[in-house]
């Protein structure tokens, strides 16, 4: 059985970067909320609470069952987390004077911790709370101050219970990742050893456990996700696995074609769809972001399930789900608010003839990348731009009709191609930055073009014109949850706005996207 660091995710919005951290060093991790049962096995090495825009002592704040696991297992307690478990450890948590944010230089008040094996009092620690901890628990022993905070970091040694009061997931906290290495391999015994390797070997033994002799219809979109969850259901289940590729009529242009034909060497039983009819009449008229994945989940989950009565046996639904998809969807009771649905984890409808097998929901991007390497899917597939699921329908804003994404795909089209032959070696590669991009398109995580609800007055050949705008959007990120705007050459703008200009009839105005997430979003809807 696999180790693990269960994660309670009390509403940070940081939470996932604790993840990343232990998968860095080999440590194999799940998130799951504060309120869902912790399981208590052999896998459990240690459980982590992570921090909450919460205040400990606010009537609805997160509440955690410490009992089942306190004594069990190491436990470390961050920010939140930390204040939790002194006020329930009985400690004392107040409002502090001012709120603490930025860095923090943390000194040690104890000589040979584990937690902080290898770094150097003195070390840079980040800081971002409103409350602090004004009394230990009785049997805390203090182990870290820093000049503005009394109570920075605090032990139970006869419960193995850690508290740190700052942040030291996020990358402000210089050394933060080995403290949450210490942890892991001084304090929970791991043994570590999570690679890409080891988990499609888990992940392949899980999935026969799962299905069975079951059938699986998968969704393939030609992206990294559908495609590193087929290949990964194809070694566990072989001709079980049917894959279908539905074409919405939302897709960028030509790519129904092109996506088929990418996937006829590898040995893939794949079937294409047309179903754009369906879809766009369903959304004829529709304008708000939310009820677009919603139909567009719909109808996606109704398409399959017509599929599955063609094939005998079929029970399962595959989907190239990631995490990144999970958190923006569904929000944490009481602390996070859900961002908005993907249509691989939300709009489906109640009741589905299909269960759903998801095996690489616990990813991210950049996670399955790797993994999809390891399982020697081919170059041009894993360096794919991540492309959303309801397709161009949330880069048409507003009501969607079939001019307008005849606009947009030539648009996006155009942009496309000249991220591709715009050759550089400038950038570091988005799929693998231990190599250099050879064209602009490697050196980019997401881009896409967005049709705007907006006209605007022109000139063209001398007469006046009254057309759509369009936006650039190019992204660089690691894993989607947070993103930077892409810094293009000047040149490189200049060419693809006239290209856009002169070929596409109905588009008089182009403008570039320069919003990082947070606080935008990716995508516009």
């Amino acid at each position: 059985m696999t180790e693990r660091i269960i994660i309670l995710d009390c509403g940070s919005q940081v939470t996932t970067l604790i993840g990343r951290r232990l998968r860095e060093v080999g440590i194999y991790c799940e998130i799951q909320p504060y309120d869902k049962p912790v399981p208590m096995d052999d896998s459990l090495k240690g459980v982590i609470i992570s921090g909450s825009p919460c205040s400990v002592n606010q009537k609805d704040c997160p509440e955690i069952d410490l009992t089942a696991f306190k004594g069990k297992v190491p436990v470390l307690g961050i920010c939140y987390g930390a204040q939790y478990l002194a006020k329930h450890l009985g400690g004392a948590v107040d409002n502090s004077a001012s709120r603490e944010y930025g860095r923090a230089v943390l000194d040690f008040k104890t000589d040979g911790e584990d937690l902080f094996y290898g770094i150097s009092s003195g070390t840079t620690v980040w800081m971002s709370h409103g409350d602090s901890i004004s009394t230990l628990p009785e049997g805390a022993t203090l182990i870290g101050s820093t000049e503005g905070l009394d109570n920075a970091a605090f032990k139970i040694a006869s419960a193995q219970i850690y508290g740190l009061q700052f942040h030291p997931e996020v990358y402000h906290s210089q050394e933060g990742g080995q403290m949450l290495s210490n942890f892991c391999y001084r304090i929970c015994g791991c043994a570590g050893g999570w690679t890409p390797q080891s988990f499609i070997t888990s992940s392949v033994e899980a999935l026969k456990d799962q299905i069975g002799d079951g059938k699986v219809i998968l969704g393939l979109s030609g992206g990294v996700d559908s495609t590193v969850a087929a290949v990964l259901l194809s070694k566990a289940i072989g001709s079980n696995l049917t894959c279908i590729f539905v074409n919405n009529g939302l897709l960028r242009k030509n790519e129904y074609s092109s996506v088929l034909e990418s996937y006829k060497d590898m040995g893939l039983n794949v079937i294409g769809v047309d179903a754009s009819e369906s879809f766009l009449s369903a959304l004829s008229g529709v304008e708000e972001p939310e009820a677009k994945r919603k139909i567009i989940g719909t109808l996606f989950v109704e398409t399959f399930e017509r599929e599955a009565r063609k094939i005998k046996g079929a029970a399962f639904l595959g989907q190239g789900t990631i995490y990144p998809d999970v958190i923006e969807s569904a929000g944490i009771k009481g602390a996070a608010a859900k961002i908005k649905s993907h249509h691989n984890v939300g709009g489906l409808p109640e009741k589905m003839n299909l269960k759903i097998v998801e095996p690489l929901r616990l990813l991210f991007k950049d996670e399955v990348r790797r993994v999809g390497r390891a399982l020697g899917i081919k170059e041009e597939l894993i360096g794919r731009h991540p492309f959303p699921g309801p397709s161009l329908a949330i880069r048409v804003i507003g009501d969607i009709t079939r001019e307008k994404l005849s606009i947009l795909a030539e648009a996006d089209d155009i942009f496309i191609r000249n991220l591709r032959e715009w050759k550089c070696s400038d950038y570091p590669s988005a799929s693998d930055p231990t190599r250099k991009a050879s064209c602009l398109y490697d050196a980019i995580w997401q881009a896409g073009v967005i049709l705007l609800p907006v006209r605007s007055v022109g000139v063209m050949g001398d007469e006046r014109t009254y057309e759509n705008a369009v936006a650039l959007r190019a992204v660089v990120s690691t894993d989607a949850m947070t993103a930077d705007w892409f810094r293009f050459p000047y040149d490189f703008l200049d060419k693809v706005s006239n290209e856009i200009i002169r070929k596409v009839r109905g588009v008089n105005r182009v403008v570039y996207d320069i919003s990082s997430k947070p606080p935008a979003t990716i995508e516009w809807e």
